[in-house]
């Protein structure tokens, strides 16, 4: 039994720009089998847009199916940025701080802070991380 190396969502492409396609999601049927489904984002909305780096525009038109795929080895990254890391500083400040004697509402927003750190930097480094989660789209032989 061969295991999946990607994950793929179906949508309906809703803009094209020089260098870029905007993808709607819109078939959330496949996430059904997915086990990360409880942690992925690709499949809570109807209205998920992803955007795909693309340079050969005459492809693709407005309105087209296509199958959005993604490595599955960066659906976990995905979670570890968004879920594991958060929580092991969370986990750890709340933990360290009142070994040391803090009491817990110090340690308790010390912790909170401190995730909240992690969040902005995680927002300001936004550009570099996208640049690591690379899409590919292809058409819907239907």
């Amino acid at each position: 039994m061969s295991e999946k190396k990607s994950v793929s969502h179906k949508g309906t492409i809703v803009e094209i720009s020089e260098g870029n396609i905007r993808v709607e999601i819109i078939n959330k049927s496949m996430c059904a089998a997915c086990h990360a489904k409880g942690f992925c984002s690709a499949g809570d909305t109807k209205d998920k847009i992803i955007d795909v780096a693309y340079f050969n525009n005459g492809e693709y038109q407005l309105g087209d199916e296509v199958e959005v795929t993604m490595k599955r080895s960066m659906g976990f990254k995905a979670v570890w940025i968004s879920y594991v890391i958060p929580l092991a500083i969370l986990l750890i400040f709340l933990l360290t701080l009142q070994g040391l004697g803090f009491g817990e509402l110090h340690a308790g927003l010390a912790a909170a802070v401190a995730v909240c750190v992690y969040y902005l930097v995680v927002y300001l480094f936004r550009d570099k991380i996208a640049d690591k989660f690379v899409f590919t789209i292809a058409k819907n032989n239907i």
